[in-house]
């Protein structure tokens, strides 16, 4: 099943209550969270307590994304909040397997993130223990950058070594996902889209977040 997931670093922090309200209307499967500490990436974003409030006030399942050196420790600082899913980078840590397994003994999904420049190797010894996989089509950090064409490899690698284990965890991405970067992922398509600036929140399409995302999912599921 296909999953749209709206990144709320995104969205318009003035008028977030309205923002999480059209999110619901428009049926958004997740939350997007990115948890940014400045050292791992060039910019600061979204506390504990922030993203605590946002769980309050919506029903949408929150999915954190720790660009972070030090992953266990933010782990601690949200698996109160009771998300959906966590993700860490693979860049971040010499021992994945016990953060995985962390993250699962609080009952919530484990998930791998991964660089554009970080070779899709890196994780397969990691593949059956994980819930899913992040990759990522941009550089984290900031919104609006140039779609990373080389991921598209690293996706057909991914998909590819998938159909030779059991436990088969999902695969997301995230970086300027829109209508034209998905037609470069046709035949291929992941299970779960995070959409940005460049599909959801995009200023001068003046179109409802519905209409938006409704677009996304006929697009995939053509």
């Amino acid at each position: 099943m296909i999953e749209i997931g709206a990144s709320i670093v995104c969205a318009n922090p003035l008028y977030i209550a309205e923002e999480l309200q059209q999110l619901e209307i428009a049926q958004t499967d997740y939350l997007h969270m990115d948890v940014m500490d400045g050292i791992f990436v060039n910019n600061l974003a979204l506390g504990p307590e922030w993203v605590e409030k946002i769980s309050k006030k919506t029903s949408i399942p929150l999915d954190i994304h720790l660009a972070c050196i030090d992953p266990k420790k933010y782990i601690d600082m949200f698996t109160y909040i009771r998300p959906k899913s966590i993700s860490f980078h693979i860049e971040t840590t010499t021992q994945p397997s016990e953060l995985i397994k962390y993250i699962k003994s609080k009952n919530i999904n484990a998930s791998l993130a991964i660089n554009p420049e970080t070779k899709i190797e890196t994780i397969y010894p990691y593949l059956e223990e994980l819930d899913m996989i992040l990759l990522m089509t941009v550089n984290p950090g900031f919104a609006g950058q140039k779609f990373n064409e080389s991921v598209l490899e690293k996706l057909r690698k991914l998909q590819k070594k998938l159909t030779e284990i059991n436990n088969k965890p999902i695969i997301q991405v995230d970086g300027n996902i829109n209508e034209k970067t998905l037609s470069m992922m046709k035949g291929m398509y992941p299970h779960s889209f995070v959409l940005g600036t460049s599909a959801l929140f995009h200023q001068k399409n003046k179109a409802s977040y519905e209409e938006k995302i409704d677009v996304i999912r006929k697009q995939i599921n053509s």
